[in-house]
């Protein structure tokens, strides 16, 4: 074969394999963004230092527990942070510019509810390393029934200090593009869709 089919095959061969290394980076890049929460697992490794590695679960009060640096906070942050804060931790007293993974070993289920004027009505799981909308939420719960006042739904969040935020949403502007915010819902939200007030 010459040398110019042999070089056409090869980008041809590359130019199949690049949506595949893209979806796969994204994926990766996705994993890293994840925010953790109290009840996952992960797998921390510290390369070179095998007595460090160590499975772990965030703790209800949203923390880490390692060998020698003690607590870390985890709840809320993303791998990338965790992974600062131990390097950070570590480099700081005991080791040379340690390098540090973390990966999710084990997802805590989380849900949101959505509830009244949807087909299935239900509690519907947030899928891991993914954002949940408003409008998949719905769409998950079957999508709007014909009597959904798709104008007043109703989204009800429990902050951290415990304090609760009701808001109203018109889910036609979402839809429409009228309203550019994707609505990112969080663990534990609850939607209510109304019935039309005839």
């Amino acid at each position: 074969m010459s040398f110019a089919r042999r070089f056409t095959a090869l980008c041809f061969i590359l130019l199949l394999a690049a949506p595949a290394c893209s979806w796969a980076v994204d994926k990766a890049a996705a994993a890293k963004d994840y925010t953790l929460e109290p009840g996952d697992v992960v797998a921390i490794k510290i390369f070179q230092e095998p007595d460090l590695d160590r499975e772990l679960r965030v703790s209800q009060e949203g923390e880490l527990y390692f060998p020698l640096i003690g607590k870390v906070a985890a709840r809320g942050h993303s791998l990338v942070e965790v992974e600062q804060f131990v390097r950070e931790a570590y480099d700081r007293d005991f080791l040379v510019n340690p390098q540090v993974n973390v990966v999710v070993l084990k997802y805590q289920i989380r849900t949101v509810n959505v509830l009244g004027a949807v087909n299935t009505p239900q509690a519907v799981e947030y899928p891991p390393e993914q954002r949940l909308t408003l409008l998949d939420a719905i769409s998950r719960a079957g999508g709007f029934n014909r009597l959904a006042d798709r104008r007043r739904v109703r989204l009800t969040r429990t902050l951290v200090d415990g304090r609760v935020e009701n808001s109203v949403i018109n889910t036609d502007d979402l839809m429409s593009g009228v309203a550019k915010d994707p609505l990112v819902l969080r663990k534990d939200d609850v939607v209510f869709v109304p019935e039309r007030r005839l």
